[in-house]
């Protein structure tokens, strides 16, 4: 309504935006503002819109109530739609907070678990100094205001104990180096990609086992690139794990391979490839973005497999944080050691 868009303007002070589903993007024609996100957090900015007909300059609070109530229209169709507008539609990853954990995403997931139309209107508060409000401004901002808060880790917690998209499609027994390992692949039903778990002794019942979450290096873990230590940390995992005799190394597939294409410089030229090296993945939003992915889908297997308090082997702490977000306890962690002097790609 009006009114609570003038709300959100007056006392928010935010951008105003809409986030949608990827489905009614698509459907509206609304494509990404850039085609490369490269911002800290990945938010899927699209080109802003106004409604064609019942609204004047787009900007007033009518105007962009108008605007939002005709892009969630299921009537409406991409011609109904002027752009540039005034309001920002944000597209939201299928999947949700449990792929993404977002505002864009939340928001989306709390309209359909309320049974509304899958769409939002978001607007960051900030502060009377033009600061951004911070938790302890919130909770007074929503007493003040009577309003309801929540946090996206309740929200992903909330779907956690409801819902599952990674689910379990096959098992065979894997004879390696380091004896038998029950070898389950595991298929997600957001992107397709599939994911395996090596699986050593018994689990249930066990006390905080060791737990390899690795992510999938096409030049390291193949081909055994000296760019990275991939290879070597998942010889060293299942090293590990089969010294105690139980344990799980997540192997999680995605599309950074170890390396990239960049883009060419100009026609006449082929595109470089671009080999990950030590820590330049954590200085990437996409790497940061693709570490929250892969620890809802490890989450997910983990408890699938009956695990929710863990060792964890890996030489960079901060990375399995990610994990007790989504209701995984980390019980330990435990240091691989490699050769100090070999350059490494940081993996969990």
């Amino acid at each position: 309504t009006p009114d609570a868009i003038n709300f959100m303007a007056k006392y928010g002070r935010g951008l105003i935006c809409l986030p949608l589903t990827e489905d009614r993007c698509d459907e509206l024609r609304v494509p990404l503002m850039s085609p490369i996100n490269t911002s800290v957090h990945g938010t899927a900015f699209t080109e802003a819109i106004d409604a064609r007909v019942g609204v004047t300059t787009g900007i007033s609070a009518s105007d962009r109530a108008v605007t939002i109530l005709t892009a969630i229209d299921p009537k409406t169709k991409p011609q109904d739609l002027a752009r540039p507008g005034h309001i920002f539609p944000l597209r939201a990853r299928n999947g949700g907070v449990l792929v993404r954990a977002g505002q864009t995403e939340a928001s989306v997931d709390l309209a359909r678990i309320a049974g509304l139309y899958p769409a939002g209107v978001i607007c960051e508060i900030m502060n009377e100094d033009g600061t951004m409000a911070r938790v302890l401004q919130l909770i007074e901002f929503c007493k003040e205001h009577n309003l309801k808060m929540l946090t996206v880790a309740d929200l992903i917690r909330y779907r956690m104990q409801h819902e599952r998209y990674v689910r379990r499609v096959a098992e065979a027994v894997l004879p390696t180096r380091y004896g038998d390992f029950r070898m389950i692949a595991y298929l997600s039903d957001v992107d397709h990609d599939q994911h395996i778990a090596l699986v050593r002794g018994t689990l249930e019942g066990a006390t905080s086992p060791l737990v390899r979450v690795h992510s999938h290096c096409l030049t390291g873990d193949v081909f055994g690139s000296t760019s990275c230590d991939c290879r070597e940390l998942v010889s060293l995992s299942l090293e590990a794990i089969a010294r105690e005799d139980r344990g799980v190394l997540l192997y999680l597939h995605h599309t950074g391979r170890g390396f990239s294409v960049d883009p060419p410089v100009d026609a006449g030229t082929l595109p470089q490839i671009h080999f990950h090296k030590r820590g330049q993945l954590d200085r990437e939003p996409a790497r940061q973005r693709m570490v929250q992915h892969e620890s809802g889908i490890g989450a997910q297997i983990l408890i699938d497999l009956g695990l929710r308090d863990i060792r964890v082997l890996t030489n960079h702490p901060k990375k399995v944080v990610a994990l007790e977000g989504y209701g995984i306890t980390i019980a330990d962690q435990v240091p691989l050691r490699i050769d100090s002097n070999k350059p490494t790609h940081q993996h969990f």
